[in-house]
């Protein structure tokens, strides 16, 4: 069952000599609860491709279709919503705020979009990503990989449609990145979650149902790992 597709998507800065085409007629589809990587060099478009499948930038033209809705259709107040509801954003850099503890950064989503909080889900959150007994600590408080794991309780909560993730293993050791990326191929698992990664490790790449390989906004591979 299809959960994403993207038409024709564009997406261009600047003007004159200096138009900068990051993406350049790209399209694609990807089915509910999918494993995708993204990969392709530095500067080739990934991120701008994430960034506009998540909502938060702007195609020059194309659209993107997700759960049957034209994303780019909708105004800004729709939009934001769509963000919050559909959309699970992972980074590089945790992102999270530093005044709050473990529990208030996971469920600050929904508390934000004027939700009750699961709290069966957030439970199950917590002991599913080992922070069960980090609940009450401040970020300063954790390891890189707990913050990674906060960030990713976070995407979670909301039981969005897709889990976008740039580099989500950037800032950790071996270790620890291959403790997220198992994490991340867990919830994939579990509950079906539709699973989007850029990535720059092979490793990683190579543990996905499907990599995209990018190179100057053009997506010059898709190739099918397992079934």
């Amino acid at each position: 069952m299809e959960i994403l597709r993207v038409e024709n998507l564009c997406k261009t800065y600047g003007k004159g000599e200096n138009t900068v085409h990051a993406l350049d007629n790209v399209s694609f589809s990807v089915n509910k609860g999918e494993f995708i990587a993204i990969i392709g060099p530095s500067g080739s478009g990934k991120s701008t491709l994430l960034h506009i499948l998540g909502g938060v930038d702007k195609p020059t033209s194309g659209k993107v279709f997700l759960d049957g809705v034209d994303v780019y259709a909708q105004n800004e107040e729709q939009l934001a919503i769509f963000r919050r509801r559909q959309v699970g954003l992972i980074y590089q850099f945790y992102n999270l705020i530093p005044v709050l503890n473990v529990t208030e950064n996971i469920t600050l989503p929904v508390l934000m979009d004027g939700q009750d909080v699961n709290q069966e889900r957030l439970k199950e959150l917590l002991n599913t990503l080992g922070l069960k007994d980090r609940e009450n600590h401040l970020p300063n408080q954790l390891s890189g990989g707990q913050q990674q794991r906060v960030s990713i309780g976070r995407a979670l909560m909301n039981a969005p449609a897709v889990m976008l993730a740039d580099e989500p293993t950037g800032n950790l050791d071996s270790k620890s990145s291959q403790e997220i990326v198992e994490l991340l191929k867990y919830s994939n698992q579990k509950y079906n979650q539709t699973l989007i990664i850029i990535t720059h490790d092979e490793n990683i790449a190579l543990q996905a149902d499907r990599i995209l390989t990018i190179d100057d906004g053009r997506i010059t591979r898709d190739e099918v790992i397992r079934r």
